[in-house]
């Protein structure tokens, strides 16, 4: 059975930590650092970036798996996952971005927008699961 949705959100996801991984290495052979992060904060960046990303995505991606293939509603399915690949973009973005006193904006939406799509995801499984198991 297709699932096109949690296809799309995979393969963006995917591209995403490839993308994070390389600039982790990268800034790992910049700051000669083969274990750790040397406290060097681009070094923290790049790692939590991707990090976070490979913490987040699993399960969203199998949130949506169960939903489509559930036969959930599909346009509600693609805005949930358009929303979280904004989020996990904006958080990605935000902490490449200087830090003053307070996490930057991006980083900080892409956070709330990441607990808003796995709690809406979340929510709906379950729903789901009272009212017609799945």
């Amino acid at each position: 059975m297709p699932v096109p949705v949690t296809a799309f959100v995979a393969a963006i996801c995917a591209l995403l930590l490839l993308l994070t991984a390389i600039d982790t290495v990268r800034q790992r052979i910049r700051a000669q650092a083969a274990f750790g992060d040397a406290g060097d904060a681009k070094l923290i960046s790049a790692s939590r970036s991707h990090g976070n990303l490979a913490e987040h995505a699993p399960i969203v991606i199998l949130l949506l798996a169960f939903l489509e293939l559930s036969h959930a509603w599909h346009l509600g399915l693609m805005a949930v996952g358009a929303l979280f690949l904004l989020g996990r973009v904006m958080h990605i973005w935000g902490l490449y971005l200087p830090v003053s006193t307070k996490p930057p904006l991006p980083r900080s939406m892409g956070v709330i927008i990441t607990w808003l799509t796995l709690a809406v995801l979340s929510g709906w499984t379950l729903y789901l699961l009272a009212t017609q198991n799945l």
